[in-house]
């Protein structure tokens, strides 16, 4: 069979960097080929490329669809024939429907006027192709971020779809939404269209793939064919990072001392509906020197429990009381949560953790600005030689502090937003989603990290959706489910069968 799609020899630089070097890539009909690497491997230069982002004379080498050489202009051109992009921030627009946002560039007319009644239909036909049961009419605003990503898919249907390129699609869904999205994708191939899956989630990559191709450094060091035997994700990693992680997660001796933080039936309402106890009567502590795990299922309340602790930063009317070291401290704003010593990471850097259009420097003493000042005004050399020091002790890999945040890989930005908190000198640390995103290489040295703020004496408190996570790095895992916790497990006795159990189990007494 030949392939729909070839690139030959594929080359890219950017102001004198070599972002692709001579990489060769095929795509087979119907076929799911994985794209995988750390951030700055190429893998998202190398499908602009291919979907005239980057247009014909801007790199070279050539691609091929269908047998015959194209040389792409703009990414109108590549669409016309069925290659569609969708990347990880997603183009669409909030406050226009379904129906408008999938029919923008080219909706059907009728005597030179849009046909509504056929937006309508082809919508809804479309929409029952990706299984998504919503009106056509319904507002993108109003859709959870696993329906957003299906209507772009449905939006690409109705570009007479050939070749499907997604850029990391799950980074954001829950397991759930992300299951149906790798189904879809296996639809798709049942009907002969193809696929190109950017992700750095390798075991979802592993269950669809017809083949994976590794991008190390600009260059395709890797091919592997998931037909000829069973895909070890060691070899996937170790043709990634160019090095051998005997341990995914790195070794650490736990020194635990005295409990640093304690919460005390704590309780936190809704927003918007008052009479919604979102956060139930919880009880919670962190030891000094320990690695706290928090893990349930989407919408548990992990993050609703984080951000009310620091300084109520969600929800309304919250009760309890906190202690830091023994003694009673007010949380009722987030002055007061960082002057008690505690700091919250969110499991979103780009919307809230970071300004992504100033610089490292700036970003980095956001928060304690008074630190860098002297009589009310920032001394730049004292911000400098902050963000400096930083910037080596975390190894941010960047041109200098003065490249802005936007600019940086996912890794880099998280080494960045912890920064920006540990300059505040916390005694606490609650990171969410820690690794969301970030290739497996960077998580690598984000575990490196937070051992070493652990080591140092801090409490840090780990929320995340990866199980094997927290198992990997964790002193201790809390259980949470519908804003209470429903169970606990020392590292050594904890597994995912015994935390989903203790979810389950929940779920079925509430019932």
């Amino acid at each position: 069979m030949s392939p729909v799609l070839e690139m030959r020899g594929i080359s890219k630089s950017f102001t004198g960097v070599k972002a692709l070097n001579d990489v060769s890539f095929t795509v087979e009909p119907g076929e799911i080929h994985a794209l995988v690497g750390e951030n700055g491997a190429g893998k998202s230069t190398l499908m602009k490329v291919l979907s005239g982002v980057y247009p014909h004379g801007s790199y070279d080498g050539s691609i091929l669809f269908e047998g015959e050489e194209r040389r792409f202009r703009d990414i109108n051109e590549s669409e016309a024939l069925g290659i569609i992009i969708i990347h990880q921030e997603l183009a669409l627009i909030p406050l226009m429907t379904i129906a408008e946002n999938i029919y923008l560039a080219d909706p059907p007319t009728r005597m030179g006027m849009i046909d509504r009644s056929a937006v309508y239909r082809g919508t809804q036909a479309l929409l029952a192709r990706v299984g998504l049961d919503e009106a056509p009419d319904t507002r993108i605003a109003d859709l959870g971020i696993g329906k957003q990503q299906l209507v772009e898919i449905a939006k690409a249907l109705a570009k007479n779809l050939r070749v499907l390129i997604l850029d990391e699609p799950t980074a954001s869904l829950n397991e759930r939404d992300s299951e149906a999205l790798l189904d879809l994708l296996l639809e798709f191939k049942a009907q002969g269209i193809a696929s190109v899956l950017i992700s750095h989630k390798l075991n979802e990559v592993s269950r669809v793939a017809d083949r994976i191709t590794v991008l190390r450094d600009g260059r395709c060091v890797d091919t592997l064919d998931c037909h000829a035997g069973p895909v070890e994700e060691d070899r996937i990693i170790r043709a990634m990072v160019d090095r051998d992680l005997a341990h995914r997660y790195p070794q650490r001796e736990p020194k635990i001392g005295e409990t640093v933080l304690e919460i005390e039936d704590w309780s936190v309402f809704h927003p918007l509906d008052t009479h919604r106890k979102v956060v139930r009567n919880v009880n919670f502590h962190v030891r000094r020197g320990e690695i706290v795990g928090i893990a349930g299922l989407m919408g548990a309340g992990r993050t609703e429990f984080a951000m009310s602790v620091f300084g109520g930063s969600y929800g309304r009317k919250a009760s309890g009381t906190a202690r830091l070291e023994g003694r009673p401290i007010e949380l009722s704003d987030v002055p007061g949560a960082i002057a008690a010593g505690l700091a919250y990471v969110t499991e979103d850097r780009k919307e809230l953790g970071l300004i992504l259009a100033e610089d490292i420097r700036k970003n980095i003493t956001l928060t304690n600005l008074p630190e860098v000042a002297h009589s009310g005004v920032v001394d730049d050399m004292a911000e400098l030689k902050v963000a400096n020091a930083y910037r080596s002790r975390m190894r941010i890999r960047c041109a200098s502090v003065y490249q802005e945040a936007g600019q940086l890989s996912g890794g880099n930005q998280q080494k960045i937003v912890l920064s920006k908190w540990l300059f505040t000198d916390p005694k606490v640390l609650f990171l969410d989603e820690p690794t969301r995103g970030i290739d497996v290489g960077a998580k690598y040295e984000i575990y490196c990290i937070i051992n070493e703020l652990a080591d140092a004496g801090r409490g840090v408190v780990v929320i995340s959706s990866e199980m094997p996570e927290l198992l990997g790095i964790c002193d201790r895992i809390c259980v949470m489910n519908e804003g209470a916790f429903v169970g606990e497990f020392p590292a050594a006795e904890a597994t995912q069968e015994k935390i989903m159990r203790a979810i389950m189990r929940n779920r079925e007494a509430r019932a």
